[in-house]
């Protein structure tokens, strides 16, 4: 089996409660009628309004939603980026592996799944898109992604589910380059806007600007900040396995 994963966008104008009507109720609804193995939807609407700490530069037209859809083979792929190219400007589809690195229940941020198919996630979803510099190889850059920012992050971050995506290829054509695209879910919209929640410090200042400078270092070891995008989204596991 394997996993695609499509940044869609839209025009300008769009509201996120269009984003909402369009991606999960209309698209939604044409995608699993083609009865994809798994079937996932982030979205930005109207209950994931909430500022990331690395904003996209105004300029710059974010994702208005992510699709990941699971499928014996990706060579079958095609009525479903035809279902999404209708409604969307544009799409950017990639082939990944995924590392669920932390389940919903798998550390002490979080409880099991409890809420069935189809019903929105709770808390905030961000996902973040990621480039390789030019100043790494393909074998530093993943290393220091997989074997020290992952387990730095997941130490002192207060996630409820971690999903770790490494770009294979990409399946549509002028594709931006990400490597990697991340699912980070979080329990409230305070839990990213407010620095001693996001680096679990309590009331510790200290210990704040202690995580927070680690932090920084891991990142900027891999990743050039100005190349980073984050998207706030609701998630909406439509068909899981």
């Amino acid at each position: 089996m394997e996993k695609l994963v499509y940044l869609l966008w839209s025009d300008a104008a769009s509201m996120p409660s269009d984003n909402y009507s369009k991606i999960r109720t209309e698209l939604s609804a044409k995608l699993l009628a083609l009865d994809p193995e798994s079937l996932w939807v982030q979205v930005d609407d109207q209950f994931a309004d909430v500022p990331v700490p690395l904003p996209i530069p105004e300029e710059e037209q974010a994702p208005i939603a992510v699709v990941s859809i699971w499928l014996d083979r990706y060579d079958d792929r095609a009525p479903f980026e035809d279902a999404m190219n209708a409604h969307s400007s544009r799409i950017a589809g990639y082939l990944v592996l995924e590392s669920m690195y932390t389940d919903y229940g798998g550390n002490r941020h979080s409880e099991k799944r409890s809420w069935p198919d189809g019903e929105r996630s709770p808390g905030v979803t961000m996902v973040t898109l990621m480039e390789k510099p030019d100043r790494l190889s393909d074998d530093e850059w993943l290393d220091h992604w997989h074997t020290v920012q992952s387990p730095v992050s997941e130490a002192m971050q207060p996630r409820i589910r971690y999903v770790r995506n490494t770009v294979v290829r990409a399946v549509t054509p002028d594709a931006p380059p990400y490597r990697g695209i991340v699912e980070e879910c979080w329990p409230t919209p305070e839990h990213i806007t407010d620095p001693m929640l996001f680096y679990c410090a309590g009331d510790d200042a200290s210990l704040m600007k202690s995580n927070l400078s680690e932090m920084l270092g891991s990142v900027m070891a891999f990743l050039d900040l100005d190349r980073i995008r984050s998207v706030t989204m609701s998630e909406y596991l439509l068909k899981t396995q």
